[in-house]
């Protein structure tokens, strides 16, 4: 089933954007970036950013590297939020997984 409520489009070339915004999801168009931030009570947490799949792909991406680095975290306004400073690991996953990663902030 599609992932898409669309019923009914007047444009004729839908299809054909369907299409090439699936090519624009593949891992190695990703350019993904890994941020630092400092919660309440002083509690860091690993931000990824730049994610432009789908909400179910994104958080499918979450749930691995929660299982891989068995840690919390959760997907908000199209960020993955992971407990602690995993920033190397997430980096060094994320690349070996296709994924254009780049650490980013401080």
């Amino acid at each position: 089933m599609s992932e898409s409520n669309i019923v009914f489009s007047t444009d004729p070339d839908f299809n054909k954007k369907k299409k090439s915004s699936a090519h624009q999801n593949m891992p190695s168009k990703q350019n993904l970036r890994i941020h630092l931030d400092r919660r309440r009570g002083g509690k860091i947490v690993t931000l990824i950013k730049g994610y432009s799949g789908t909400n179910q792909q994104l958080s499918e991406l979450c749930s691995q590297l929660k299982k891989k680095f068995s840690i919390g975290g959760t997907v908000k306004d199209g960020i993955i939020l992971l407990q602690g400073n995993a920033r190397d690991k997430v980096l060094v996953f994320l690349i070996d997984q296709g994924h254009t990663a780049k650490p980013s902030g401080g």
